[in-house]
């Protein structure tokens, strides 16, 4: 074969160097005749092919041209796809001038349509991580951890491992540069990666230097961290040998009081702090004593914040001057922490109290649902269409934090109303971080954020005609200003910017 000549898989009548092996040249001779059978003619056509590229990877080891030949094949048909998933890596190796153009198509094999190609693909990766490439492989794989497919993130688990223990540095070096500035589910997914195989590895292999890596990177990465991520890098850190130690315990301490913020002032006079602190911790109270008093304490005061309608004249209109004040933050608070109580003592309603206050409360919980829709169309109508930098003014954070205030307020209500009352419902406190979503767990509630009207429930029982409903006079609260839409809660930093946007599709790899 002369110097720069391929085999063009696309067609093989377009290009067939003068040393082509005699088949090639017999096929060309009999294909007029074949004419009249074209699946016949594609079928000689395709088995030609693969003899060739069999041929070439016989010659792969010798010859720069074969090898770009075979890296040609990741053009081809399914066959021939196949065979370059396997051949390519094979003389990966003896080909260094050619390293980015085999890495680059074994990766366009891993994108293949075709699953069995893809996996053949990702299978062959870790032959492709040696020297400076290591880094960039393991990148890649880390890149892949966000299939669907389960037999392919089982091989990219199983790849990431065999590279581990090939160099531990430079592919934690590709791990944490995507948790760092990758995709959320890329980021997501290779923090899980971390927690749960980092301590199946040997001792040979988790060394001092590689731990004290592990423990900078994961300071930077804990700069900025939802809770469930700090929580789950806490596993990380907590299993290293190095941290075992009086220091390294000191120094776990130490980021749990960074993250804690424990400089920051808790105010018992002011009502927001110490609804917000009741609230969040209202899920881990565990077993209480007194649950019964505790909770009939509970219902009381978020009986003060839940209003009675206004009575009505007999010409329909309000008898009073005056609507009640719907303090909605402080209702969120209360009634999410009723609603986490009454988990554990879900008779409360029915059994605890008597027919008349049960009424009573009902009544109440209707006024202020009626409150809420009107509130919720008003918000949802003032985003609708707003996206990205628009969503930051501080006009409009104000308006998100109140829908989601809103939106939690009504499911809690809704939950509330179910005969017998039901806690199942799960809602995210307003002033934290959304968390995600895992596959096939069905939502809660709807998206409160992306400012699009909310489909059509369905229909239910009528409402009270008696009049055209106004609203009262809200407040969310007096701090509701202070309330950042990026904010994390109890959490650091804000990870800003990283859900405005779609990112692009998934980098060949970062070259280190």
């Amino acid at each position: 074969m002369n110097e720069g000549e391929g085999f063009d898989f696309t067609d093989t009548h377009k290009h067939v160097p003068s040393d082509e092996p005699q088949t090639m040249n017999s096929e060309r001779g009999i294909s007029s005749s074949l004419r009249a059978f074209p699946p016949l003619l594609s079928l000689l056509l395709c088995m030609t092919v693969i003899c060739q590229l069999y041929q070439y990877y016989l010659m792969g080891g010798l010859h720069k041209d074969a090898y770009q030949v075979i890296l040609d094949g990741v053009k081809g048909g399914t066959k021939e796809k196949r065979l370059a998933a396997q051949f390519i890596p094979k003389f990966f190796k003896h080909f260094p001038e050619l390293a980015d153009s085999a890495i680059n198509a074994q990766l366009d094999l891993c994108e293949d349509e075709d699953v069995s190609i893809r996996r053949q693909a990702i299978k062959e990766l870790p032959q492709f991580a040696t020297g400076e490439n290591l880094p960039r492989v393991a990148d890649i794989l880390t890149q892949l951890l966000q299939t669907d497919d389960s037999a392919e993130f089982n091989l990219v688990n199983n790849a990431l491992l065999s590279i581990f223990k090939m160099d531990a540095k430079g592919t934690l070096g590709g791990l944490f540069s995507q948790i760092l500035q990758g995709e959320d589910i890329v980021r997501e997914r290779a923090i899980k990666f971390l927690s749960t195989k980092l301590k199946t590895l040997p001792d040979e292999v988790l060394t001092k230097e590689v731990e004290e890596l592990i423990l900078t990177e994961s300071k930077k990465v804990l700069e900025d961290v939802t809770g469930e991520e700090f929580v789950l890098f806490m596993k990380i850190l907590s299993g290293l040998k190095s941290l075992q130690t009086v220091s390294g315990r000191q120094q776990l301490v130490e980021l749990v009081a960074e993250q804690a913020d424990l400089e920051q002032t808790f105010n018992p006079s002011d009502p927001d702090c110490v609804l917000k602190l009741l609230a969040e911790m209202s899920s881990f109270c565990g077993d209480m004593e007194k649950l019964e008093t505790n909770l009939r304490k509970l219902f009381d005061k978020l009986l003060e914040y839940m209003p009675l309608p206004p009575e009505e004249a007999e010409n329909g209109e309000n008898a009073g001057n005056e609507e009640p004040k719907l303090q909605f933050s402080y209702v969120e608070c209360l009634l999410y922490s009723f609603h986490q109580l009454g988990r554990k003592l879900p008779d409360f309603l029915t059994a605890k109290l008597n027919a008349e206050k049960l009424k009573d409360f009902k009544i109440r919980l209707q006024y202020f649902a009626r409150g809420l829709q009107v509130y919720i169309r008003q918000l949802r109508l003032a985003l609708q269409g707003k996206t990205g930098e628009a969503l930051k003014t501080e006009e409009n954070k104000i308006k998100v934090v109140a829908l989601k205030i809103t939106n939690n307020i009504n499911v809690l209500i809704k939950d509330l109303f179910h005969i017998p009352p039901s806690y199942k419902s799960t809602v995210t406190l307003s002033w934290k971080p959304v968390q995600k979503v895992e596959m096939g767990q069905k939502r809660a509630n709807e998206d409160t954020t992306s400012g699009s009207p909310p489909k059509k429930s369905p229909s239910g029982p009528k409402r009270d005609a008696r009049q055209i409903y106004n609203p009262p006079s809200g407040k969310y609260s007096s701090n509701l200003s202070n309330f950042s839409y990026e904010q994390r809660g109890a959490f650091r930093g804000s990870r800003g910017g990283r859900g405005w946007g779609a990112r692009g599709n998934r980098s060949r790899g970062r070259l280190y």
